[in-house]
């Protein structure tokens, strides 16, 4: 007999429980079959909040463990309800609450056990490597992300355990039978080396984007995974985002008459390549939106000292549609995208807002990802990627011999 036990993680990342899936007893109160909510102790954290949901099989046979899947329950402070609930589960309520690093290791030693598991490292721990951990911790419940369960991670610089998760050297990654799958989330300039590494160790990759600095390098990666028989995945949240999405089924059936992209950031950082190549995501949305497009022109200005810079992009639609993409970045300027796209029935100037939805766009990207690994994405939408991906490389890299042949 086994009882499963569901833990709801809020936003905020310190849950409380809980929903049983079998009758139990909480608060003085006898609970069916089925669902049990459990207030945040937070006040301040009341209303609209991202949830996630995420199992955990406690065995009940002697001698039996099945599969375990991270746990973030928090029972502090709510010591009757974690003793009723252990009650009603026939198991004791340990003396100590154990902390979330011990739980990480036992869980994940519990769930290596399983076949059907790939093990994965997370390559660089930055902003988007840190949340790959956090994300390969936590998978979306009954989704293809929970076949991944992390290994370690690899940093140039020497950092504590991760949750649980311990660093190891890029050449044990490399080499490490039980790792099938690498993250690669370091500076763009070391993408292709990296991607180049792992496909020849025989591992699939998800690498943030882009996959490389040059179009021929992105071809030739792609090859090489083919020929191996690999998954190369390059990661694309900005189209998850609320109001891509929003924006794509507001212009779904109308005809662009001409149009422009402006996006403002902070300086850019080294090692991050191109700004055509650093922002391929404004021109990611624009190829999704409108297609292929062609470069007819791209300047470049910059100011060294003062960390500034503007990229303008001109391009034709195949309709022979102009469209205008500009990159404008400097030291305390606030990260931000307008619009302006005039079709044959309306004008749209602002982007708009989208509805948050309860998954996070590194979630998202995680599991079409895993359904990738696992053969559930149909061919002809991997090969319709592919192309676009590419395209915007070329595109990129267009862009960036205009600039550079401008400017001498």
């Amino acid at each position: 007999m086994q009882e499963m036990i569901d833990t709801v993680s809020a936003h905020w990342s310190r849950p409380l429980v809980l929903r049983a899936a079998g009758a139990c007893t909480v608060f003085g109160q006898k609970q069916p079959h089925g669902e049990l909510t459990v207030q945040s102790g937070n006040p301040e954290r009341s209303g609209p909040s991202t949830v996630r949901v995420m199992k955990v099989v406690i065995s009940l046979q002697t001698g039996e463990r099945a599969a375990l899947r991270r746990t973030a329950e928090r029972l502090s402070g709510q010591s009757s309800l974690s003793e009723k609930l252990y009650a009603s589960l026939g198991r004791q309520q340990p003396a100590r609450r154990t902390s979330f690093t011990t739980r990480t290791k036992a869980l994940r030693k519990a769930t290596d056990c399983r076949g059907d598991m790939l093990g994965s490292v997370v390559v660089g721990v930055g902003i988007a490597g840190s949340v790959r951990i956090r994300d390969l911790l936590a998978p979306l419940s009954s989704s293809a992300a929970e076949k991944l369960t992390l290994k370690g991670f690899v940093s140039r610089r020497t950092l504590p355990e991760q949750h649980g998760v311990e660093q190891i050297s890029i050449e044990e990654a490399l080499s490490r039978n039980d790792i099938q799958v690498a993250f690669v989330c370091t500076e763009n300039s070391s993408h292709e080396e990296h991607i180049r590494q792992f496909l020849n160790a025989g591992k699939h990759v998800c690498v943030e984007y882009p996959m490389a600095l040059s179009y021929s390098s992105a071809a030739d990666l792609w090859d090489l995974a083919q020929q191996k028989g690999l998954v190369l995945h390059e990661e694309h949240i900005e189209l998850f985002t609320p109001d891509y999405k929003q924006l794509k089924k507001d212009i779904a059936g109308k005809q662009l008459e001409e149009g422009s992209l402006h996006f403002t950031g902070g300086s850019l950082k080294p090692d991050f390549g191109f700004p055509s190549f650093s922002g391929i995501a404004r021109l990611t949305w624009l190829i999704d939106l409108f297609g292929e497009l062609t470069v007819k022109e791209a300047t470049l200005v910059e100011d060294e000292e003062r960390k500034y810079m503007k990229l303008t992009a001109h391009f034709l639609t195949k309709d022979q549609k102009p469209l205008t993409w500009v990159e404008e970045r400097g030291v305390g300027m606030g990260r931000a995208k307008s619009i302006h796209l005039r079709f044959d029935s309306c004008t749209l100037t602002e982007l708009p807002a989208g509805q948050r939805e309860p998954v996070g766009l590194f979630m998202q990207d995680m599991v079409l990802f895993s359904r990738k690994l696992q053969g559930e994405v149909p061919t002809e939408e991997l090969q319709a990627e592919q192309r676009r991906i590419l395209h915007c490389l070329q595109l990129a890299e267009n862009i960036q011999q205009f600039c550079q042949s401008t400017a001498a």
